[in-house]
Protein backbone atom coordinates (compact mmCIF):
# COMPACT_ATOMS: atom_id res chain seq x y z
CA UNK A 1 0.00 0.00 0.00
CA UNK A 2 1.54 2.84 -1.11
CA UNK A 3 2.27 6.37 1.38
CA UNK A 4 2.14 9.47 0.00
CA UNK A 5 4.77 11.51 1.47
CA UNK A 6 6.20 14.24 0.02
CA UNK A 7 9.26 14.92 2.33
CA UNK A 8 10.28 10.99 1.28
CA UNK A 9 14.29 11.26 1.86
CA UNK A 10 16.71 10.13 -0.84
CA UNK A 11 18.91 8.56 1.61
CA UNK A 12 15.49 5.77 2.15
CA UNK A 13 14.97 5.87 -1.27
CA UNK A 14 18.39 4.17 -2.02
CA UNK A 15 18.45 2.03 0.63
CA UNK A 16 19.78 -0.54 -1.22
CA UNK A 17 23.09 1.30 -1.81
CA UNK A 18 25.82 0.48 0.84
CA UNK A 19 25.47 2.71 3.98
CA UNK A 20 29.07 4.70 3.57
CA UNK A 21 28.05 5.23 -0.37
CA UNK A 22 24.87 6.54 -0.02
CA UNK A 23 25.65 8.30 2.79
CA UNK A 24 28.58 10.06 0.78
CA UNK A 25 26.24 10.44 -1.70
CA UNK A 26 23.65 12.26 -0.33
CA UNK A 27 26.16 14.84 1.82
CA UNK A 28 27.60 15.99 -1.75
CA UNK A 29 24.22 15.92 -3.39
CA UNK A 30 23.13 18.11 -1.01
CA UNK A 31 25.90 20.53 -1.16
CA UNK A 32 26.06 20.54 -4.37
CA UNK A 33 22.45 21.57 -4.94
CA UNK A 34 23.26 24.39 -1.93
CA UNK A 35 25.60 26.06 -3.98
CA UNK A 36 23.75 25.82 -6.88
CA UNK A 37 20.76 27.82 -5.37
CA UNK A 38 22.85 29.85 -3.64
CA UNK A 39 24.50 30.95 -7.47
CA UNK A 40 28.17 29.88 -6.30
CA UNK A 41 29.05 28.90 -9.64
CA UNK A 42 33.14 28.95 -9.21
CA UNK A 43 32.88 26.30 -7.00
CA UNK A 44 30.03 23.60 -8.76
CA UNK A 45 32.53 22.11 -10.94
CA UNK A 46 35.22 21.01 -7.84
CA UNK A 47 32.29 19.82 -5.67
CA UNK A 48 30.60 18.02 -9.04
CA UNK A 49 33.97 16.21 -9.78
CA UNK A 50 34.06 14.93 -6.22
CA UNK A 51 30.88 13.48 -6.46
CA UNK A 52 31.35 11.77 -9.76
CA UNK A 53 33.97 10.03 -7.73
CA UNK A 54 31.26 8.99 -5.54
CA UNK A 55 28.83 7.53 -8.75
CA UNK A 56 31.43 5.58 -10.34
CA UNK A 57 31.78 3.93 -7.22
CA UNK A 58 27.71 3.19 -6.72
CA UNK A 59 27.97 1.67 -10.17
CA UNK A 60 31.10 -0.15 -9.38
CA UNK A 61 29.31 -2.12 -6.75
CA UNK A 62 26.00 -2.22 -8.59
CA UNK A 63 27.25 -3.84 -11.81
CA UNK A 64 30.11 -5.62 -10.33
CA UNK A 65 29.40 -6.04 -6.46
CA UNK A 66 32.60 -4.31 -5.39
CA UNK A 67 34.28 -1.01 -5.88
CA UNK A 68 37.27 1.18 -5.04
CA UNK A 69 37.53 2.34 -1.37
CA UNK A 70 36.65 5.56 -0.85
CA UNK A 71 39.55 6.83 0.91
CA UNK A 72 41.32 5.25 -2.28
CA UNK A 73 41.88 7.62 -5.16
CA UNK A 74 40.69 6.75 -8.84
CA UNK A 75 44.41 7.12 -10.71
CA UNK A 76 41.68 6.38 -14.20
CA UNK A 77 38.73 7.95 -14.22
CA UNK A 78 38.03 7.44 -17.84
CA UNK A 79 39.07 3.44 -17.71
CA UNK A 80 36.65 2.76 -14.74
CA UNK A 81 33.75 4.19 -16.86
CA UNK A 82 35.14 1.93 -19.98
CA UNK A 83 35.17 -0.82 -17.86
CA UNK A 84 31.54 -0.42 -16.86
CA UNK A 85 30.20 0.10 -20.26
CA UNK A 86 32.57 -3.55 -20.58
CA UNK A 87 30.12 -5.14 -18.28
CA UNK A 88 27.63 -7.72 -19.11
CA UNK A 89 23.90 -7.34 -20.02
CA UNK A 90 23.22 -9.39 -16.95
CA UNK A 91 25.17 -6.87 -15.17
CA UNK A 92 22.68 -4.24 -14.84
CA UNK A 93 20.48 -1.80 -16.92
CA UNK A 94 21.89 -0.23 -19.79
CA UNK A 95 21.15 3.31 -18.02
CA UNK A 96 23.66 1.99 -15.49
CA UNK A 97 26.02 0.58 -17.82
CA UNK A 98 26.05 3.01 -20.79
CA UNK A 99 24.68 6.09 -19.91
CA UNK A 100 25.58 7.08 -16.77
CA UNK A 101 29.46 6.26 -17.10
CA UNK A 102 29.47 8.19 -20.57
CA UNK A 103 27.30 11.01 -18.17
CA UNK A 104 29.82 10.63 -15.76
CA UNK A 105 33.07 11.21 -17.95
CA UNK A 106 31.60 14.47 -19.46
CA UNK A 107 31.21 15.59 -15.61
CA UNK A 108 34.69 14.82 -15.00
CA UNK A 109 36.14 16.00 -17.92
CA UNK A 110 33.99 19.63 -17.77
CA UNK A 111 35.60 19.87 -14.43
CA UNK A 112 39.19 19.41 -15.18
CA UNK A 113 39.11 20.77 -19.05
CA UNK A 114 37.10 24.18 -17.83
CA UNK A 115 37.96 24.40 -14.37
CA UNK A 116 34.67 26.43 -13.61
CA UNK A 117 37.62 29.86 -13.04
CA UNK A 118 37.52 31.38 -16.17
CA UNK A 119 39.57 34.73 -16.23
CA UNK A 120 41.30 37.40 -18.11
CA UNK A 121 39.88 37.98 -21.51
CA UNK A 122 37.42 35.05 -21.90
CA UNK A 123 33.91 35.17 -22.23
CA UNK A 124 32.56 34.27 -18.74
CA UNK A 125 31.14 30.48 -19.30
CA UNK A 126 31.27 29.81 -15.10
CA UNK A 127 27.55 29.55 -14.78
CA UNK A 128 26.20 27.84 -18.01
CA UNK A 129 29.45 25.17 -16.96
CA UNK A 130 28.11 24.89 -13.60
CA UNK A 131 24.38 24.69 -15.04
CA UNK A 132 25.37 22.07 -17.21
CA UNK A 133 26.99 20.18 -14.84
CA UNK A 134 24.26 20.33 -12.13
CA UNK A 135 21.81 18.99 -14.79
CA UNK A 136 23.97 16.22 -15.48
CA UNK A 137 24.35 15.20 -11.73
CA UNK A 138 20.44 15.73 -11.57
CA UNK A 139 19.67 13.42 -14.33
CA UNK A 140 22.14 10.85 -13.17
CA UNK A 141 20.72 11.34 -9.47
CA UNK A 142 17.07 10.86 -10.95
CA UNK A 143 18.39 7.38 -12.80
CA UNK A 144 19.86 5.84 -10.17
CA UNK A 145 16.07 6.57 -8.14
CA UNK A 146 14.60 5.28 -11.04
CA UNK A 147 16.54 1.97 -11.34
CA UNK A 148 17.26 1.39 -7.80
CA UNK A 149 14.81 2.64 -5.91
CA UNK A 150 12.98 1.16 -2.12
CA UNK A 151 9.38 3.57 -3.06
CA UNK A 152 6.03 3.14 -4.07
CA UNK A 153 5.97 4.13 -7.41
CA UNK A 154 4.63 7.63 -7.02
CA UNK A 155 6.96 8.37 -4.44
CA UNK A 156 9.67 7.80 -5.95
CA UNK A 157 8.03 9.42 -9.48
CA UNK A 158 7.44 12.30 -6.90
CA UNK A 159 11.44 12.30 -5.66
CA UNK A 160 12.11 12.78 -9.03
CA UNK A 161 10.11 15.49 -10.00
CA UNK A 162 11.44 16.64 -7.10
CA UNK A 163 15.16 16.81 -8.38
CA UNK A 164 14.33 17.92 -11.47
CA UNK A 165 12.34 20.89 -10.57
CA UNK A 166 14.62 24.28 -11.51
CA UNK A 167 15.72 26.22 -8.26
CA UNK A 168 16.29 29.93 -8.24
CA UNK A 169 19.20 31.86 -6.00
CA UNK A 170 18.07 32.72 -2.85
CA UNK A 171 19.62 36.30 -3.82
CA UNK A 172 19.45 38.41 -6.87
CA UNK A 173 22.30 40.88 -7.35
CA UNK A 174 20.89 43.74 -9.82
CA UNK A 175 21.55 47.45 -10.44
CA UNK A 176 23.97 47.49 -7.14
CA UNK A 177 21.51 46.20 -5.07
CA UNK A 178 20.43 42.67 -3.52
CA UNK A 179 17.24 41.05 -3.45
CA UNK A 180 16.03 38.33 -1.75
CA UNK A 181 13.79 36.51 -4.50
CA UNK A 182 11.38 34.66 -1.72
CA UNK A 183 9.44 37.36 -0.64
CA UNK A 184 7.29 35.17 1.71
CA UNK A 185 10.40 35.80 4.19
CA UNK A 186 9.89 37.70 6.87
CA UNK A 187 12.34 40.87 6.76
CA UNK A 188 13.90 39.21 9.90
CA UNK A 189 14.92 35.85 7.71
CA UNK A 190 15.43 38.31 4.97
CA UNK A 191 18.32 40.31 6.57
CA UNK A 192 20.09 37.03 7.67
CA UNK A 193 20.53 35.67 4.84
CA UNK A 194 21.49 39.25 3.03
CA UNK A 195 24.26 39.14 5.52
CA UNK A 196 25.02 34.89 4.91
CA UNK A 197 25.67 36.12 1.56
CA UNK A 198 28.28 38.55 2.62
CA UNK A 199 30.12 37.00 5.72
CA UNK A 200 33.44 38.52 5.90
CA UNK A 201 32.84 41.94 5.45
CA UNK A 202 29.12 42.48 6.47
CA UNK A 203 26.92 45.27 5.11
CA UNK A 204 25.74 48.42 5.90
CA UNK A 205 22.52 48.86 7.87
CA UNK A 206 21.17 51.17 5.45
CA UNK A 207 21.76 49.09 2.38
CA UNK A 208 19.95 45.94 4.04
CA UNK A 209 17.30 48.42 4.95
CA UNK A 210 16.81 49.33 1.59
CA UNK A 211 17.44 45.92 -0.19
CA UNK A 212 14.20 44.40 1.66
CA UNK A 213 12.23 47.55 1.54
CA UNK A 214 11.16 47.89 4.67
CA UNK A 215 8.77 50.72 5.12
CA UNK A 216 9.71 52.31 8.80
CA UNK A 217 13.72 52.87 9.76
CA UNK A 218 13.56 53.42 12.97
CA UNK A 219 11.22 50.21 13.29
CA UNK A 220 13.60 48.11 11.15
CA UNK A 221 16.70 49.28 13.61
CA UNK A 222 14.44 48.41 16.59
CA UNK A 223 12.57 45.37 15.74
CA UNK A 224 14.99 43.21 13.39
CA UNK A 225 18.21 44.63 13.94
CA UNK A 226 18.13 45.12 17.41
CA UNK A 227 17.23 42.33 17.91
CA UNK A 228 19.00 40.06 16.09
CA UNK A 229 21.93 42.12 17.67
CA UNK A 230 20.84 40.75 21.12
CA UNK A 231 20.24 37.09 19.69
CA UNK A 232 23.67 37.19 18.92
CA UNK A 233 22.58 36.34 15.54
CA UNK A 234 24.34 39.33 14.15
CA UNK A 235 26.76 42.10 15.30
CA UNK A 236 25.67 45.11 14.70
CA UNK A 237 27.90 48.11 15.34
CA UNK A 238 26.37 51.35 15.44
CA UNK A 239 28.95 53.79 15.18
CA UNK A 240 29.82 52.28 11.72
CA UNK A 241 26.42 51.29 11.28
CA UNK A 242 28.00 48.28 9.79
CA UNK A 243 26.04 44.59 10.90
CA UNK A 244 28.23 41.39 9.87
CA UNK A 245 26.30 37.46 10.52
CA UNK A 246 27.90 35.47 13.70
CA UNK A 247 28.62 32.05 13.62
CA UNK A 248 25.50 31.48 14.86
CA UNK A 249 23.72 33.46 12.55
CA UNK A 250 25.61 31.13 10.14
CA UNK A 251 23.69 27.90 11.34
CA UNK A 252 20.63 29.68 11.52
CA UNK A 253 20.08 30.10 7.73
CA UNK A 254 21.72 26.95 7.23
CA UNK A 255 19.89 24.99 9.51
CA UNK A 256 16.33 26.94 8.85
CA UNK A 257 16.28 29.95 6.63
CA UNK A 258 17.41 27.79 3.66
CA UNK A 259 15.37 25.23 4.23
CA UNK A 260 12.00 27.41 3.93
CA UNK A 261 13.44 28.77 0.30
CA UNK A 262 13.79 24.88 -1.08
CA UNK A 263 10.45 23.72 0.01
Amino acid sequence: MSMQNPKISLEYALSSIPISLRKRLVESYSNLKNQAIEGQYDTIGHHAGKLAEVLIRILQNILTGMNTPLNKGLSNFKGECENLEKTPKTAGPEGLRLLMPRALLLLYTLRNKRDFGHVGGEVDANEIDALTAMRIVDWCMCELIRVCHNLPIEDAQMLCDAITERKLPAIWNVLGRKRVLDTSLSYRDQTLLLLYSDIETGIPTEDLFEWIEHSHRTNYRKNILAKLHSSRLIEWDKETEMAVISPTGIVEVENNILKKIRK
